[in-house]
């Protein structure tokens, strides 16, 4: 049995009254989710919309609290903390993590980075030592799978792409999931959404796709995948 965790960042619903409302990075990654329990009903499933209920921002005293050993920590540090823990045992437990994720003004939203700015902690899922020369922070965790799930509304962020420098979506949680403890990432994504064309149509369907073939894949259904599915190393 596996434990999966699903974390959505866009601030629209799934389903709205105006469907061209919809959140399609949710859409896609639910079309993942639905695929997934299909074939492992068994499977614990994690569920967070923090674009909707977004973690609270890091402040000074969160900061105080998190170096302050935790013997030491008065009442108020550690409830300062508790949604942190409360997250980073989420992220320990999971076998399987899935982001979704809209581009907003080319990187993350503010929502998924205050997730991010709440999980990557020293001594809980990262550990400091200088006399590892200039790499001195070491990720704890390890072994998981990460499928990230985005949707933009240009194209051409990928590598070699015409807005390739302009993408920062993706590269930033390739750099951050490695204190998930990601070594395996899958990434699914939907361009052109601002275009409105056969192209967003296209890349919707195919990413719609690509969801429900790597989920069947990674469940251990024997449906074949993609083959547009890569595997990347993280």
């Amino acid at each position: 049995m596996s434990t999966i965790l699903h974390i959505d960042s866009s601030v629209r619903d799934v389903t709205n009254p105006n469907p061209d409302h919809n959140s399609i990075s949710k859409n896609i990654a639910l079309q993942f989710i639905n695929t997934w329990k299909n074939n492992r009903l068994k499977d614990e499933y994690i569920y967070r919309d923090v674009g909707v209920n977004p973690p609270d921002f890091i402040t000074q005293d969160w900061i105080s609290a998190v170096f302050t050993p935790e013997e030491n920590r008065t009442p108020d540090q550690i409830k300062r903390l508790a949604l942190s823990d409360e997250l980073i045992a989420e992220v320990a437990a999971a076998n399987i993590i899935l982001i979704s994720s809209p581009m907003y003004n080319y990187g993350m939203p503010a929502q998924l980075k205050a997730w991010f700015d709440q999980i990557v902690r020293i001594n809980k899922t990262f550990d400091f030592d200088l006399s590892r020369g200039d790499f001195p922070l070491q990720p704890l965790l390890s072994g998981k799978t990460l499928i990230i799930a985005t949707s933009s509304g240009e194209f051409g962020f990928e590598k070699g792409g015409i807005r390739e420098d302009s993408g920062h979506l993706i590269p930033h949680l390739r750099t951050l999931s490695k204190y998930l403890g990601v070594d395996t990432m899958y990434e699914i994504t939907s361009e052109y959404q601002e275009f409105g064309d056969e192209r967003h149509r296209l890349s919707l369907a195919n990413a719609k796709d690509r969801a429900e073939s790597l989920a069947s894949e990674l469940s251990g259904s024997t449906r074949a995948p993609s083959s547009t599915n890569e595997v990347d190393n993280v």
